[in-house]
């Protein structure tokens, strides 16, 4: 499991993570915001060995691009579906370029 997933445990050795107040501190929010990111399940804390509640750097980017449009006006359920959306296209982006870049390798050199 990787330190992204969001049912995965943290090991404390491997991967930075950041308690709640130190992550909204990172971001300059609140952890009441962070919580509120988690009721719409854009992030879910990771757990350390000692069960306490840890945030990634990866969750931390998350939250703080939702703290963006937030503070641009977006109401936080619609910051969360972007940001899901925006995940998304990223992702279908990159599988797109490894497709082309696949079958370009694959195509037999030209005759010149």
């Amino acid at each position: 499991m990787t330190a992204d997933d969001p049912h995965g445990r943290l090991d404390d050795d491997d991967y930075p993570a950041y308690t709640m107040g130190r992550a909204a501190d990172m971001i300059g929010t609140t952890p009441a915001f962070l919580r509120a990111l988690g009721e719409h399940r854009l992030i879910t804390p990771l757990r350390s060995e000692g069960g306490h509640r840890r945030y990634s750097r990866y969750q931390l980017r998350i939250a703080a691009r939702a703290r963006e449009l937030v503070d641009q006006g977006t109401p936080i359920e619609a910051a969360c579906r972007i940001i899901v959306l925006e995940d998304q296209l990223e992702e279908a982006q990159r599988i797109n370029a490894e497709h082309r870049r696949a079958a370009e390798s694959a195509k037999p050199p030209s005759a010149a």
